[in-house]
């Protein structure tokens, strides 16, 4: 007797470990566990730690609440500009309402990812390249809203979406290259054209203020002058100073202390007794002659 009930109390222990090892299920931190029970979805959700739940009769699957990662991979679209790019994309979503997930839809997983895909195409025909290129902000944006309204209906929230990168054709790098050069090319001219201009209304001040004080002039020359010699390797010729001229000039035109310029001594006068006849002029030793004796010297009689 006592036998019997010996064997009958382990076979029932031995029953009881066997049905809490078949009942028990333990559910992680970041985990949900979504019963059913004869096909029906229990309302409870079961929290995370140890839990039980009726051997075959439930089913428990457990969903990750965690924040999903997923890349989309590069579509290949026409943007609204007519040119041909291939944009790729990540998406960070996450489960808020783990019965809906596991419910209203197959694998949500797959589902936004394709969902991902057809509005990445979508934004592509709807946007011109420099969009894509620039204003990627306002694109992550509409990306965003386009997932999120359905698959708000799958218990899946979108946190972000971000545009990874735009391949563009080799010719329109090219292109886009060549119109970068000539926009930087363009800039630079105006750059110089405004600095010479500022340049020529400084020269324009300086030479105004050089020309009331000459002597800048001067000293501007003889600053040049060191500035050239400094390097040492070329032969410097030096210009004589204007300004030692005038002043050379000035010099002489000053009045002596007597008061009347001084001019030059005439010779004195000798009378031209006292001249000795070797230096007497031809011209003065013969007598003046007058009109009437050339006129009587010079007919002869007869007519001849």
């Amino acid at each position: 007797m006592l036998q019997g009930l010996a064997a009958a109390g382990i076979v029932l222990l031995c029953v009881c470990a066997v049905y809490v090892a078949l009942a028990a299920r333990v559910v992680k931190q970041y985990e949900r566990g979504v019963v059913f029970r004869l096909g029906r979805v229990m309302k409870d959700v079961r929290p995370p730690g140890f839990t039980m739940i009726v051997p075959f009769v439930d089913r428990m699957r457990k969903v990750n609440l965690q924040i999903v990662t997923l890349p989309v991979p590069a579509q290949e679209g026409i943007s609204r500009d007519n040119v041909t790019v291939r944009v790729d994309a990540v998406v960070y979503f996450k489960v808020v309402d783990p019965v809906d997930a596991i419910v209203r839809v197959e694998d949500y997983r797959f589902a936004v990812s394709q969902m991902a895909q057809t509005s990445l195409r979508s934004i592509i025909g709807k946007s011109d390249l420099d969009d894509l290129l620039s204003n990627r902000e306002k694109l992550n944006q509409g990306l965003e809203l386009m997932i999120d309204s359905p698959a708000v209906g799958w218990g899946v929230h979108v946190d972000r979406v971000e545009i990874k990168d735009v391949s563009l054709p080799e010719t329109m790098k090219r292109s886009m290259a060549r119109q970068a050069e000539a926009a930087r090319d363009r800039r630079a001219r105006v750059i110089n054209a405004d600095a010479e201009f500022q340049a020529s209304k400084k020269l324009a001040e300086a030479a105004q203020q050089m020309a009331d004080t000459p002597s800048a002039l001067q000293l501007r020359l003889l600053q040049t002058v060191v500035a050239v010699a400094a390097e040492k390797n070329s032969t410097l010729v030096l210009p004589f100073p204007v300004e030692l001229l005038r002043f050379l000039e000035r010099a002489q035109q000053t009045p002596q202390p007597g008061g009347a310029p001084s001019a030059q001594a005439a010779p004195p006068q000798v009378p031209p007794s006292q001249v000795p006849p070797s230096q007497v002029p031809y011209a003065a030793s013969s007598p003046a002659r007058t009109p009437a004796d050339s006129g009587s010297d010079g007919q002869r009689p007869g007519g001849g």
